[in-house]
């Protein structure tokens, strides 16, 4: 069993926050593209 310093030390691997940060980017820039490309107007 590991201790909790040895799991401290344990680098690598994939993060929640960056991959929520790369999801939301992603999100952003596509519905940006998607707005600028097929702009919609305001009823």
């Amino acid at each position: 069993m590991l201790k909790d310093n040895e799991l401290k030390k344990i680098e690598g691997g994939f993060s929640l926050g960056l991959g929520l940060l790369i999801g939301g980017l992603v999100t952003f820039f596509i519905g940006m593209i998607d707005g600028y490309v097929r702009p919609l107007s305001c009823r």
